[in-house]
């Protein structure tokens, strides 16, 4: 990558959730959240990343700025959380490729037991909240 590319503004990021689940064996994970993706925000546009199991969906929306696209999604049904964006240059671990991982990389999280949409929603909340213990793998489904 060249350098232009690690200069560029941090935009603001969401992260999605949604309990629809195309695929069979994922109704086995919590309802409600079944599938992640996220909304980022550049200050000039608003971007949606859906990593889907055949390919990720990136779409750039022609919105007025001042459209509050994760307060539509929420009143849309879906779970809508704010999430912090890291830059570092610590690689990622090495994982199976899902719409969470995706998602983790996406953000720069790095957190090698985050593996379901659930636990990484608990992850996001807890830094906002800080009322999970650091242990808490949170294995609910």
């Amino acid at each position: 990558m060249s350098a232009t590319f690690s200069k560029q503004k941090t935009p603001i990021a969401w992260v999605v959730f949604s309990g629809e689940a195309d695929i069979a064996w994922l109704k086995i994970l919590k309802p409600g959240f079944r599938h992640c993706a996220v909304l980022l925000n550049d200050g000039e546009r608003w971007i949606t990343v859906d990593p889907l199991s055949s390919y990720t969906d990136i779409c750039v929306h022609a919105l007025p700025l001042d459209f509050n696209l994760p307060q539509w999604m929420r009143d849309s049904g879906y779970i809508v959380t704010q999430a912090p964006v890291y830059r570092g240059c610590k690689p990622a671990p090495w994982t199976v490729l899902s719409c969470v991982e995706s998602v983790k990389r996406i953000l720069g999280i790095r957190k090698r037991m985050i593996f379901t949409p659930w636990q990484l929603y608990r992850h996001l909340t807890s830094l906002e909240t800080s009322q999970y213990s650091k242990g808490d793998l949170a294995w609910e489904v």
